[in-house]
């Protein structure tokens, strides 16, 4: 049986109703209008896209759902809405404003038992769970949980953590390692093995490309999702080179 192509997915992280980019969840610059770079994504061949309102949880608000029906008025393709989605009302007026998916991570970390009442209230490809870890040598696995946008530890092992959200059925699993995240690097390869090893669900990668060959590393490594925000923000890579240099490699595309 042929392989699913994997998923081409550039990220928005909006603050303030704008498109940002951050170097370790810090050191954030202005990458343009969510819109205008939604539809250029579009246009450019993206089979997905996300956007994360990064601040909307640690401001204690819900995500800005005028921001998400004016992006899903103008995408081709689905997107993933994710940032202040805290219970399951919010989600679905993110669902309800035009989003396809979205992701959480603080709120269902806080209360996991949420997991399970979204996924039966909207279906499991329908719930992304977004998990933060940074290197921890003290957790089993040598990750440990962040939330709040990354500004709080938890004592929690993330792949015990990744092991629990697969039990509720989740469909998509987004790790997002806060030592590679922004710096061009690769991503966090082990943390990827680390979470395929315990689950059948898409695995997002998030957190560190900066070249091509990164992202057939991370392939290999047991991601079906390739996220990336810097490099296509910023014009470093393009969606259609990407895909030619994956499928040179015998990895199935979305062409």
């Amino acid at each position: 049986m042929d392989k699913k192509p994997v998923v081409i997915m550039p990220c928005l992280d909006m603050r303030a109703g704008r498109v940002v980019k951050g170097v370790n969840f810090v050191d954030i610059r202005d990458a343009g209008d969510p819109v205008e770079c939604c539809k250029a994504y579009c246009a450019a061949g993206a089979d997905e896209l996300a956007m994360l309102d990064i601040t909307a949880t640690v401001e204690g608000r819900q995500t800005m759902l005028e921001v998400v029906r004016k992006v899903a008025d103008v995408v081709t393709v689905p997107f993933t809405m994710g940032g202040g989605i805290s219970s399951v009302q919010s989600a679905e007026e993110v669902l309800m404003a035009g989003a396809d998916k979205f992701s959480t991570s603080s709120a269902v970390f806080r209360h996991p038992e949420m997991i399970g009442e979204m996924v039966a209230a909207f279906g499991p490809e329908k719930v992304t769970v977004a998990i933060d870890v940074a290197k921890n040598p003290a957790m089993p696995s040598g990750y440990e949980v962040f939330i709040d946008g990354g500004r709080t530890a938890t004592g929690a092992d993330a792949v015990e953590w990744a092991k629990r959200v697969d039990g509720f059925g989740v469909k998509t699993i987004l790790p997002t390692s806060k030592s590679t995240d922004g710096v061009r690097t690769g991503y966090d390869l082990p943390l990827i093995r680390a979470i395929r090893a315990i689950s059948d669900a898409d695995i997002v990668a998030s957190g560190g490309a900066g070249e091509l060959s990164h992202f057939a590393d991370a392939v290999e490594a047991g991601a079906t999702v390739l996220l990336a925000a810097s490099v296509f923000h910023f014009h470093i890579i393009g969606i259609p080179e990407l895909k030619r240099y994956l499928q040179d490699r015998g990895i199935a595309v979305n062409l």
